[in-house]
């Protein structure tokens, strides 16, 4: 496609997102894509069951929009490599952006020109296997959104005493090193919103779908770190987030599926016959502290 000066205009670049009665949100999101790229765009709705209609309804509306049902609530992480497997026709035959996807929720509102923001990034590393943006919340705050990969003290420590005693030593090591004030590597960035590399999300084989929700992004920021790549923050690109909302809404399943992911990141990570007892402290740490939400009445 060439455009009115006579330069060809690139391939549009696939930016996939998982929706499940994304309600208002992803209008928002669909009408916030028109100023945050000079590049044109192909919005997946990788669709887990919803009933709502607003994927399809928008799918009707625009060209550039795409209603992609998974067949049923299949999870985060699944869903997004659903839509990869989609998107490999396309890919192949040079029709989106064959250097570049993005991940990014429903309930996300991009600022001007941050998509632009994190291309630039990711073209200032080949070793980039993902850029994440600063993430703002609805006061205006920045979200932790950069963070190192939590190891076994810090991460049952954080997870257990968190809720509870946000001040506590454990919280504070795994939060070291959020600095947002500037272009940095990271260990693992939030995937509500992940510029990502094909070459590198083919060579780590996307995300782990065991994973249902929670962990899927610290796990694959991992998986990449260990493979050779970088994962990659900037304050750049900038983007609004409403933090949250689903988790709220359905805490009967997201709270069980944050503990379950949690167990599996660790175990996957100490699975060795000699390390069961490990396995088994923090299997009975994570089931106590769920025990333990429910008698206050936090999920």
């Amino acid at each position: 496609m060439n455009t009115p000066n006579g330069t060809k205009q690139p391939a549009p670049l696939a930016v996939v997102t998982v929706t499940y009665n994304p309600g208002r949100h992803l209008p928002a999101l669909v009408e916030s894509l028109g100023t945050a790229t000079q590049r044109p765009t192909l919005l997946v709705c990788a669709d887990n069951g919803s009933t709502d209609g607003v994927a399809q309804q928008l799918a009707e509306q625009h060209e550039d929009v795409v209603y992609l049902p998974t067949g049923g609530n299949i999870g985060y992480g699944p869903a997004i490599n659903e839509a990869a497997r989609a998107l490999a026709a396309r890919r192949a035959a040079g029709e989106i952006d064959a250097d570049y996807f993005l991940v990014v929720n429903p309930d996300v509102e991009f600022t001007a020109g941050s998509i632009d923001h994190l291309i630039t990034c990711a073209e200032a590393s080949s070793r980039a296997g993902a850029v994440g943006p600063r993430i703002e919340e609805a006061d205006g705050s920045a979200y932790p959104s950069a963070r190192e990969v939590p190891n076994l003290v810090t991460g049952i420590g954080h997870a257990v005493l968190y809720p509870f005693w946000p001040g506590n030593p454990f919280s504070t090591a795994y939060k070291a090193g959020e600095d947002l004030s500037r272009r940095r590597e990271a260990g693992w960035l939030s995937g509500s919103c992940l510029l990502v590399r094909w070459e590198a999300f083919d060579a780590i084989g996307g995300f782990d779908e065991r994973y249902f929700m929670y962990f899927e992004d610290i796990d694959f920021g991992d998986r990449l770190t260990r493979a050779g790549w970088e994962n990659i923050f900037t304050p750049d690109a900038v983007i609004a987030h409403d933090q949250g909302h689903s988790a709220k809404k359905y805490s009967a399943v997201t709270v069980p599926a944050h503990h379950n992911s949690a167990y599996r990141f660790q175990a996957d990570r100490h699975p060795y016959w000699w390390q069961a007892p490990v396995r088994a402290v923090l299997w009975a740490g994570l089931k106590g502290r769920a025990l333990l939400m429910r008698l206050l009445g936090r999920g």
